[in-house]
């Protein structure tokens, strides 16, 4: 079942996300970036908040007051250095959304993800 509307930048979203090598995939929550046409630009959300933090890393926790509207059930972490580019087809729903201010710092960790600074 695909999401009948566009996802839009800062959307997070429930995908079938690639494995680096391409082998399979995972259902797994994402973070919309960009949308192009039926493409969308996604960067992965992984359970728990692992330690070491890494600054490429954006943790999302059950303890920020804004948690809830990401749609996430646990505590999470944003990888930067995790994008892939799908197509809006394999979007299975919309779960919530990130704030402005925790998508400004996305960003900033996808710049230093990909050596852009």
């Amino acid at each position: 079942m695909s999401m009948p509307t566009t996802a839009q930048p800062g959307d997070v979203v429930l995908v079938r996300f690639p494995f680096t090598d391409l082998s399979t995939v995972k259902l797994r929550p994402a973070v919309v970036l960009t949308s192009h046409g039926d493409d969308l630009t996604i960067v992965g959300i992984f359970s728990g908040l692992p330690h070491p933090p890494r600054e490429t890393w954006i943790p999302l926790s059950t303890e920020d007051p804004l948690f809830s509207q990401t749609g996430l059930k646990t505590s999470s972490v944003i990888k930067a250095e995790r994008i892939a580019v799908i197509e809006q087809s394999i979007v299975v729903r919309k779960l919530g959304s990130l704030t402005p201010a925790k998508m400004d710092k996305v960003k900033r960790a996808i710049k230093i993800a990909l050596k852009l600074d």
